[in-house]
């Protein structure tokens, strides 16, 4: 996913990459929670279009980030690390990089969906 915040917003900042950096395998590699593909996509979004002052309305964004979590969803069949995880092949090793692969996909669709408005 810092890939795709790189291509749209330049370097990532070590900032965004320090407080994306829990997410990953399920929100401390607990593998129960949200993927952290998908964590990273919403956190992608959000340094994008989020809101800098609380009076800003952020109802679109709230929008295009559920846009994203059914399509995630539809994609891998769930947003929870664990069930997405075992569902992929074993054999490549190879795991959650396919699973960021596809997130990292319906990020970029949705982004350039958003630019073609």
């Amino acid at each position: 996913m810092i890939a795709v915040g790189d291509h749209y917003m330049g370097k990532t900042s070590d900032l965004l990459l320090r407080a994306s950096t829990p997410f990953g395998g399920g929100i401390g590699g607990c593998r129960e929670e949200v993927c952290g593909a998908l964590s990273g996509g919403v956190l992608v979004l959000g340094a994008l279009m989020g809101r800098t002052l609380p009076t800003e309305d952020n109802e679109h964004l709230r929008a295009l980030v559920r846009l994203l979590r059914d399509r995630f969803q539809a994609a891998l069949g769930h947003t929870h690390c664990n069930p997405i995880r075992v569902a992929q092949p074993t054999d490549s090793g190879r795991r959650c990089e396919l699973v960021v692969e596809q997130g990292a996909r319906l990020v970029v669709e949705l982004i350039e969906d958003e630019r073609q408005k």
